[in-house]
């Protein structure tokens, strides 16, 4: 081929190039979108997670209403965590806990911490989480906050779905657990693919360039396709509790809903619950994440289960010693 024949092919698959890559922009295609989630703006990849919140960061995010988020040092949407000697009580949740759609002062457990002075709370929320990666993540988080209680808030609009596949929201490459014949759980989809959403915000190619994006997301749905696996949610709550159990500490969960499925099994395990039905929430078409009554609401509700729950242990150890 000579000089003048190879220059054509180069200007003709660069115009086809630019023809496609516009074309492309003129789609604009829901799934090769940047988003301005929580999770994109706020987040960092992790190949065990899939996405954890970033220390220290800062955003601005937009659902149904504007609010702001800061993360501490351990990445946390809270104040610092400071041992002070008060029993801490950790809450683990999805965007429920982690406050989408409220300010960090209106937030239930920001309210809790005034209504319930004798305990350290702590909010360990990340948003998008299912019941798998809240297990994850209160591993790791586990050393360094060593909790006397545990709180989960069971989303019983999503987090089923969640636990049960490795792709949610929009494409985000999340781990997920089997369950074996005898019932044990196994993780699987580590190291985690590193997702498109978070691919255009960190990088400069697929931020500029539509055809990268096309090209990455190609890359990852051939290489870690959407599967989805049996439910392991009651199995992954009984993990959760055989952890914190293990550890000394006590396993209680809030439902956001009631669940007449989730409900037996928490019975059969013996662990208290209480549900938050009634509760005020925005649209569903934004979440259906509390409002700022709601979250009062909600704290009242886990103020008068929490005292309890406390009463309850103390006279248990009372009636043991």
């Amino acid at each position: 081929m000579n000089l003048k024949s190879l220059g054509s092919t180069l200007v003709t698959i660069l115009l086809s190039l630019l023809a496609v890559e516009a074309a492309l922009r003129l789609a604009d295609f829901r799934v090769l979108r940047q988003d301005a989630s929580e999770r994109s703006l706020s987040y960092d990849y992790d190949a065990e997670l899939g996405w954890i919140p970033v220390p220290y960061s800062e955003a601005v995010v937009t659902t149904a209403r504007t609010i702001h988020a800061k993360h501490n040092s351990l990445g946390l949407r809270d104040i610092e965590f400071l041992p002070n000697g008060r029993p801490t009580i950790l809450f683990l949740g999805d965007s429920f806990v982690w406050g989408v759609d409220a300010e960090a002062n209106e937030r239930f457990t920001d309210l809790l911490r005034e209504r319930l002075p004798r305990f350290s709370i702590l909010n360990a929320g990340v948003s998008g989480y299912g019941t798998d990666q809240e297990l994850l993540w209160l591993k790791r988080l586990w050393p360094t906050i060593k909790p006397a209680v545990v709180v989960l808030l069971f989303c019983t609009d999503n987090d089923r779905l969640d636990n049960g596949t490795n792709v949610r929201y929009g494409g985000y490459r999340k781990p997920y657990f089997e369950m074996t014949a005898d019932g044990s759980l196994i993780a699987r989809g580590q190291p985690v693919p590193k997702s498109l959403k978070l691919m255009i915000r960190d990088e400069w190619l697929p931020r500029h360039a539509w055809l990268a994006r096309l090209a990455s997301f190609t890359y990852v749905e051939v290489h870690a396709p959407q599967i989805f696996v049996p439910d392991p949610t009651d199995r992954l709550v009984g993990a959760i509790d055989d952890f914190v159990t293990g550890n000394s500490s006590r396993l209680l969960v809030a439902l956001q809903h009631k669940d007449d499925q989730i409900i037996s099994s928490l019975q059969q395990r013996r662990i208290p619950f209480v549900t938050l039905d009634g509760a005020a929430a925005y649209g569903a078409e934004h979440g259906a994440h509390f409002t700022p009554e709601g979250n009062q609401f909600v704290s009242r509700i886990l103020e008068t289960f929490l005292n309890e729950q406390v009463s309850q242990s103390s006279r248990t150890a009372g009636e043991r010693n």
